[in-house]
């Protein structure tokens, strides 16, 4: 399993960007094989976390039409700046407390 981490410094977001978070995160899930995508944002700082099982539906959704086009607009518009961090998770631990 691969882990996608987004970190960015916010310039300026609007409703076209909680639109368009929305559609990314949609098509990832839906289009793509992502099987988690989870954001958090403090401050001006945004950090996006999706999970994924394969290295090659990580690179189709790089490639893919619409996403190519919002990542313009965060260039241009949403953020100063931002990382991208393509991880493979070696070991994973987990519990449930009811």
């Amino acid at each position: 399993m691969y882990a996608v981490i987004f970190k960015a410094t916010i310039n300026k977001l609007n409703e076209a960007y909680s639109k368009t978070a929305s559609r990314m995160r949609e098509l990832a899930i839906n289009e793509y094989g992502c099987s988690e995508f989870v954001s958090v944002t403090e401050g001006d700082q945004e950090i996006s976390i999706s999970y994924w099982e394969e290295q090659k539906d990580i690179i189709k959704w790089k490639q893919d039409a619409e996403h190519m086009a919002a990542q313009e607009l965060g260039k241009a518009e949403w953020y100063r700046s931002y990382q991208v961090q393509i991880v493979e998770i070696v070991r994973e631990y987990r519990r449930d407390y009811q």
